[in-house]
């Protein structure tokens, strides 16, 4: 990757500074008081190249305004059992920090299935989690460890993995560009854990087509990887798919009935995040309405698309055409209901 030198990063400062106060506004949004950083963070997306990097930002900001996504953290998901069958098909919660204060975020890659309700819900979800783990999560890190915390640590679990994931893969990459063109340089490490026979073929065909340094960031860890995890992370961190080696099994409950399932919505950090969101509804005095907000989806990177299409191939060649995957991958549902 190309080094980021001081003169970049002023290059890019005096390109920022000449954009319209709105952008500026959005842009004060996104830095949270580091705006330096967060510059960095855009050039080491576009491999140290500023006219990309400031055309990145700018669509960026354009894409919080259009889409009001400043104000995406004052609309919560109702009624709350639609939101309780969001979070029981997007698997994804916070299970605590790594042992530098780094936010340990887990991801039911293999068990999810996005299939209790609209696509807009999940992707409004997904962008709310991404919110408040800038505006709350990494601030209150930043001041509780004592130095500038920006990023996470994802450990990613594939149990339960199987070929008909494919049928999500549409969405995935909706998702995955949002986080790639708005929240870029958000993750250290990407710890993979729990990975079947299936994910083994698609990691030795997707692998190759990755850019550097997001293939050094990804490692595949034995078995549900406690032992390895354990080094970055005490034990009350590890998220509880990662527990199983215990004789309790996956570790469900503590001993006070408080659910471990860092995915549950009855689990505290899902509980936080969906009382913010509301009680920031109230302090702004936001309508609450149900399906009254979705967010333009954007066009998915060429190599994002050449890496889904060749999953598929390769995949096909291997297990054939299973459960009419092949019909779900060429017509996806991902605008509709």
């Amino acid at each position: 990757m190309a080094s980021i030198t001081e003169d970049t990063i002023k290059q890019f400062q005096t390109l920022i500074e000449e954009i319209n106060e709105p952008l500026k506004i959005a842009f004060k949004n996104v830095h949270q008081g580091y705006p330096t950083e967060t510059l960095v963070r855009f050039l080491k997306a576009r491999e140290g190249n500023v006219s990309k990097a400031h055309k990145m930002l700018v669509d960026c900001l354009n894409w919080r305004i259009k889409n009001e996504i400043d104000n995406i953290l004052t609309k919560p998901i109702i009624p709350m059992d639609l939101y309780r069958a969001v979070r029981d098909s997007q698997l994804i919660g916070m299970s605590g920090y790594s042992k530098q204060g780094i936010p340990v975020i887990a991801v039911g890659v293999g068990l999810s299935t996005f299939d209790k309700a609209s696509v807009h819900y999940y992707v409004r979800s997904h962008i709310q989690m991404n919110e408040y783990r800038d505006q709350v999560i990494l601030p209150s890190a930043t001041k509780k460890f004592g130095r500038h915390i920006s990023t996470c640590v994802k450990v990613l679990d594939m149990t339960g993995l199987k070929l008909s994931a494919l049928n999500q893969i549409k969405l995935l990459t909706v998702i995955s560009t949002i986080d790639d063109l708005n929240y870029p340089e958000k993750t250290d490490t990407y710890y993979i854990v729990n990975a079947p026979y299936i994910f083994s073929a698609c990691w030795k065909v997707v692998r190759p087509l990755l850019q550097e340094r997001t293939r050094n960031r990804v490692q595949l860890l034995p078995g549900c990887g406690r032992d390895d995890l354990l080094k970055i992370m005490d034990y009350s961190s590890l998220p509880h798919f990662c527990k199983r080696e215990d004789s309790s099994g996956s570790s469900r409950h503590s001993s006070n009935g408080i659910t471990e399932n860092c995915f549950s919505l009855d689990h505290a950090f899902h509980q936080q995040l969906y009382n913010y969101i509301k009680q920031q509804a109230v302090a702004m005095e936001a309508p609450i309405e149900q399906g009254s907000f979705h967010v333009d989806f954007p066009e998915p990177d060429p190599d994002d698309a050449k890496i889904a299409k060749t999953i598929e191939s390769e995949l096909f060649q291997r297990f054939g055409d299973q459960n009419g995957i092949s019909n779900s991958l060429h017509d996806p549902q991902i605008n509709g209901y």
